[in-house]
């Protein structure tokens, strides 16, 4: 505590192996010195996670803060950090998102690196790091030239200056200097290194399953060598011994100009990225147009992942984010805040038509309202949809939804189907269960559903064990009961192997298809079956569509790559058109004018084709992953404004103009706690409510169940609270929509 008033020019404490101290201490210790702390260099796994959460939470008056393989899920940094200008979060591999207060007491903030995280989302990163104001150096991964990085296979990538002349880890490290004055560290030597670090901590106490800040679940993973290896000393000098390679400068305290991470050749500053190559990436580096969005998004960043921002590469960037991103919906150019557009409203309708000629259409303004609310959320609003069960506390059970579909009239309904047969109609705003349906011993998973649009209150499921029947939801009670009444439901004749259901706009009959070449047509007031359509297609059909406003016309989507319009009146045995896919097609739907059709093929393959003949419209080009098992799926959200894409080997919903096919935004979903992976299973845009959609999301844990989550992009989370519920695990199979 009297150091800030003693010749002591500055403090750096650095941690490398078990300490006596407890974490209250050591923070007490760091804090104790508000002038001259100037480097914090620690390993966060030797003090578990109330240590990080304090620090993260109340901040360090230090300048450097060094937390390498640091166990942060969600980056909450709120704390004071007023001092700090070079912040290092390098191989944090639990590190996800930002939460939306993070980097609020960071105003000195200069230098920030980020590689080796799981970072991905574009939208919440620039809007977290939008907050840096001096932030002028920003590291995703390490660019090197092309000629060096193949003298260094990519075993070496992980830390750059362990080269092979590096056998022997003592070694003698050099801090960054401070006004000529330099810090000389101890030796490290690898036997006593691994030996301190070969510690045994109790992890049943830092059981973070339920926590959705850190996670120190994994500390008990395969570790490399190279992780064991001391790093580099805070301030991240040369990091490695190489000619014309990337490496970090010295920190000159005096010269607020002088780059923290820099190029050691100054050729580099002319070489494209394509002419360098990509070390210890995070996941966010391989987002299409990832350094063009960075560079607009964040205008006073002047290096990124080592590379110099050249004018020209903001004018570039510039061209090229106009061409593949929305900046706001619908096309608005400028953030308004909700008040002055409703003031301009007034306004104009205050003033006579003389005055204003050329009125502003009724949508204009609903258009700039819901524009100014959904920039303003760059965290749009997550809830699992809270499902409230009526029986007693001791007969309460979880629900495994599979499918679901908005009701069709009623704003506030919505049905889903489950894994165990049982069809449930629920109050999605409250949480309310409106009908209770079990599955009777006689289904399996429910994959189709379908309202009558013309007798709401009417649903059509069909489980996979083929099973179809009608329900009138007004005669199912919202409760289980000991036996069954089937004075409210119609059985249809089975339809072995089934993926989809679907009814036509006057209510009049219905197809089924599945995991078969055929569809069948069914009477609904007869309960018959009509006809079976055979060989429609080469391989099976996953999903079979009515159009919204002709009964007759209806298309199909096939894994043999096809989709097809038919016609009923033409007794379908030739299709109206065929139109290709390069992968095969998932499913494929309407848009609610009839105009177009919206195809989803395997693997983010999503196209807008003409209805009427079947021509290519527009191209959404959203970056595919390499998998054949990847199933998307895709809806329209407000009318046929937007389109929203998810799949089933990603956690991310993709929000595209369906007139551009430009990106608005990319919703991450994400679990509370250690491997709660989520992945887009299904998905619905809300037809009552604009920029809102409910996923049904899967999970990679083998014993949790699904849930669908509510989003809301026009409303902010200030805290995503995460998720606690129960959860299901990873889909691997395509059936239905």
């Amino acid at each position: 505590m009297e150091v800030d008033v003693s010749e002591i020019d500055a403090v750096d404490v650095i941690n490398r192996s078990v300490c006596t101290l407890s974490w209250e201490y050591l923070l007490s210790l760091l804090r104790a010195s508000s002038r001259k702390l100037r480097v914090v260099d620690l390993q966060d796994i030797l003090f578990g996670k109330d240590f990080l959460l304090d620090l993260a939470q109340r901040g360090l008056p230090c300048q450097v803060l060094n937390l390498r393989s640091s166990h942060f899920r969600k980056l909450t940094m709120v704390g004071n950090f007023m001092r700090m200008h070079t912040l290092n979060l390098d191989s944090s591999a639990s590190l996800t998102n930002f939460r939306e207060e993070c980097f609020t007491c960071m105003p000195n903030l200069k230098f920030l690196s980020l590689c080796e995280t799981r970072i991905t989302n574009l939208w919440t990163t620039t809007a977290a790091l939008a907050k840096l104001p001096s932030l002028v150096e920003l590291r995703f991964q390490n660019f090197l030239q092309d000629d060096e990085a193949r003298k260094h296979p990519a075993s070496d990538r992980r830390d750059d200056y362990w080269d092979s002349d590096h056998t022997e880890i003592s070694i003698h490290d050099e801090a960054p200097s401070v006004s000529g004055e330099s810090i000389m560290y101890r030796h490290f030597n690898e036997e006593q290194y691994l030996n301190n670090t070969d510690m045994n901590i109790d992890s049943s106490s830092e059981d973070s399953s339920d926590d959705s800040e850190v996670d120190f679940s994994s500390q008990d993973r395969e570790t490399s060598s190279m992780e064991l290896l001391p790093d580099a000393p805070p301030g991240w000098e040369d990091l490695v011994n190489l000619q014309n390679e990337v490496s970090f400068g010295t920190l000159d305290m005096q010269d607020d100009e002088e780059p923290f991470f820099r190029l050691s050749d100054s050729r580099l500053s002319y070489i494209a990225p394509k002419k360098c190559i990509s070390h210890n990436p995070s996941p966010i580096c391989f987002e299409k147009f990832y350094r063009e969005y960075m560079i607009v998004s964040l205008p006073n960043l002047k290096i990124l992942d080592n590379l110099p921002i050249r004018k020209v590469d903001r004018e570039k960037a510039e061209v090229i984010f106009s061409q593949n991103f929305e900046y706001l919906p619908y096309k608005r150019k400028n953030k308004e805040s909700v008040v002055s557009i409703l003031q301009k409203r007034e306004t104009r309708a205050n003033h006579t038509r003389r005055l204003f000629p050329r009125r502003k259409s009724q949508y204009y303004y609903s258009r700039s309202l819901s524009a100014a609310k959904v920039g303003s959320a760059a965290w749009p609003a997550l809830c699992p949809l809270p499902i409230m069960d009526t029986t007693a506390r001791d007969d309460r059970r979880s629900y495994r939804p599979r499918q679901f579909e908005y009701h069709p009239s009623d704003a506030s309904l919505m049905v889903f189907g489950t894994l165990d047969g049982e069809v449930i109609v629920i109050n999605h705003e409250s949480g309310k269960i409106v009908s209770y349906i079990p599955s009777l011993g006689t289904m399996n998973s429910v994959l189709g559903l379908c309202w009558l649009k013309n007798y709401p209150s009417k649903v059509i499921a069909g489980s996979d064990n083929g099973s179809l029947r009608l329900y009138d939801i007004r005669l199912m009670p919202p409760t289980a009961t000991g036996s069954h009444q089937s004075a409210g439901s119609i059985m249809f004749d089975d339809f072995d192997q089934l993926t989809s259901v679907h009814v036509n706009s006057t209510d009049e009959l219905f197809l089924a298809s599945g995991y078969s070449k055929h569809v069948a047509l069914y009477d609904i007031s007869s309960g018959r079956r009509l006809q079976v359509f055979d060989d429609m297609h080469r391989e099976h059909i996953n999903v079979v569509k009515f159009s919204h406003h002709s009964p007759s016309i209806f298309a199909t989507s096939s894994f043999d790559r096809d989709v097809k319009m038919w016609d009923l009146r033409q007794k379908p045995n030739q299709p109206c058109y065929t139109a290709l896919s390069s992968r095969g097609n998932v499913m494929v739907c309407f848009s609610p004018d009839d105009q177009y059709l919206l195809v989803s093929a395997v693997d983010n393959e999503v196209k807008q084709l003409l209805a009427v003949d079947g021509r290519l419209h527009l191209d959404f080009t959203i970056t595919s992953t390499g998998s054949s098992q990847n199933y998307t799926r895709s809806y329209y959200m407000n009318g046929r404004d937007y389109v929203i894409s998810g799949s089933c080997d990603e956690h991310v919903v993709r929000i595209c103009c369906a007139q551009t096919g430009r990106r608005l935004r990319d919703v991450s979903l994400e679990g509370k706690g250690s491997g709660a992976s989520m992945f887009v299973q299904s998905l619905r845009g809300d037809p009552f409510r604009d920029f809102s959609m409910s996923v049904l999301a899967a999970y990679i844990r083998p014993s949790s169940n699904s849930e669908i989550v509510k989003v809301n992009l026009l409303a902010s989370s200030d805290q995503d609270k995460g998720y606690s519920y129960t959860q299901h695990s990873h889909p691997l199979f395509s059936s239905g929509g």
